[in-house]
This record gives structure tokens, sequence and C-alpha cells, in this order.
């Protein structure tokens, strides 16, 4: 699947790049390789194959909850570039 420069510019406008000509045009012959690919593993044949998120016996290895002193408040704004009370203070991201 071939994609057309337009598609790509499209692309890039939502993902909020800035792509020269060039740029535009290295793109799009790369996703176009990458969405020939996809095409190509569409036609195997899955039919039996259980759907797999992990191919490894990796487990999460966590740690039980247990209740620990948290630091004290001097010392977790000791470094806090700003402050308010006993508070880090940042610039709010609703106004």
């Amino acid at each position: 699947m071939a994609l057309t420069l337009d598609e790509v510019r499209h692309v890039a406008r939502l993902a909020r790049l800035r792509l020269t000509e060039a740029e535009l045009e290295a793109m799009r012959q790369e996703l176009s390789s990458i969405l020939e690919y996809v095409d190509v593993l569409q036609e195997v044949d899955v039919t039996g194959v259980v759907p797999t998120a992990q191919v490894t016996d990796v487990v999460n290895v966590v740690r039980p909850d247990e209740v620990r002193p948290s630091l004290p408040v001097e010392e977790a704004l000791a470094g806090a570039p700003h402050r308010e009370g006993d508070f880090f203070k940042v610039k709010p991201v609703f106004e």
C-alpha cells in the first residue's frame, strides 16, 4: 500500500511534526513499506493461535504493600524550586 504525500502530511500534522519536502518523501517511502509488510502479515493463517501479549514467562515481581513512615516534610521539600507552606508550588494546569 503506497501512501500519498497528502496522507503523510496529514499524519505529520496529527503528530505535530514539521517535515521538509525531503523528509515527507522519506516518510512516505518508509511508512508505505511498513504498511506493505502489515499487508503480508494479514495473509498469515492464525487459526487456532491464541492471542498473546507476552511470549515469555515474565511475571511482575512486586512487594506487598506495607505502611511505613513517610519522609519528613522538610526533607521532601528540600529540593523543591518553589513551595508554599508544606506543599510544592507549581504553575496552574487549568486557568
